[in-house]
């Protein structure tokens, strides 16, 4: 990775996934195409193949689900119709209030990087459809496990302060105990992760929850002037 052109004292890292846009209806919308061009049987095929892909690769590949389900059986009708389903799909529709007005603001305060996890074509895909990718001005860093990854991230957008915007509070608290004070964590309750997540032990890592994305400009603009 090349490093940054210019450093910045905060840089505020969000997630992609039911954080900026609402995956959870994306994959509603998608079931729901399943189920009118395939019938029960054959959409739970697709959902059990991206399950146990999921499960093996470590990220969600919906391409990836398509391209196993063709193989089982390439005479289905409508399995390329479900691939510019995929392609033409307006991710632009599903971003939450202000998301990409949140990330002009965070621009403002310091430097705005997107910090996802998830496959090398369809991820993208969706972030450039999205107008995320615009946004963030191409800072865009997509790694199979972004936890693990934190290294490469501060090489290549090095700061006094992160702050990382997930509504996986696992993930917020992994990243947490890795870069300690360096990092403030922001849980935004939104989505399945957020909902059905017992935060438990994880409490002592997230060091704030908003309830949605439109509320990180003011706490972002409190964290900054609280350093100045």
């Amino acid at each position: 990775m090349n490093q940054a052109n210019t450093n910045a004292a905060h840089v505020f890292l969000l997630d992609v996934d039911n954080t900026l846009l609402d995956n959870d209806r994306f994959g509603n919308e998608l079931r729901a195409h399943l189920m009118r061009e395939f019938g029960q049987a054959e959409c739970d095929r697709y959902w059990a193949i991206y399950e146990e892909l999921r499960n093996s690769l470590g990220y969600v590949d919906y391409l990836g689900a398509l391209q196993h389900f063709r193989l089982e059986n390439d005479t289905r009708p409508g399995v390329f119709n479900l691939a510019y389903w995929l392609l033409d799909y307006p991710f632009e529709h599903q971003l939450y209030p202000k998301a990409l007005e949140t990330i002009d603001e965070l621009n403002r305060l310091g430097r705005a990087v997107i910090l996802s996890d998830g496959d090398v074509v369809f991820q993208p895909h969706k972030i450039e459809r999205a107008g995320i990718r615009a946004a963030v001005r191409g800072e865009v860093l997509i790694f199979v496990h972004k936890e693990l990854a934190l290294d490469a991230m501060q090489e290549r957008y090095p700061a006094s302060h992160y702050v990382m915007v997930d509504d996986k509070p696992n993930l917020l608290a992994k990243m947490k105990r890795k870069l300690g004070d360096r990092l403030t964590t922001v849980f935004v309750r939104q989505g399945h992760y957020a909902l059905t997540t017992d935060l438990g032990d994880l409490q002592a890592d997230l060091d704030y929850t908003i309830e949605a994305i439109a509320e990180l400009p003011a706490l972002a603009a409190e964290l900054v002037q609280a350093e100045a």
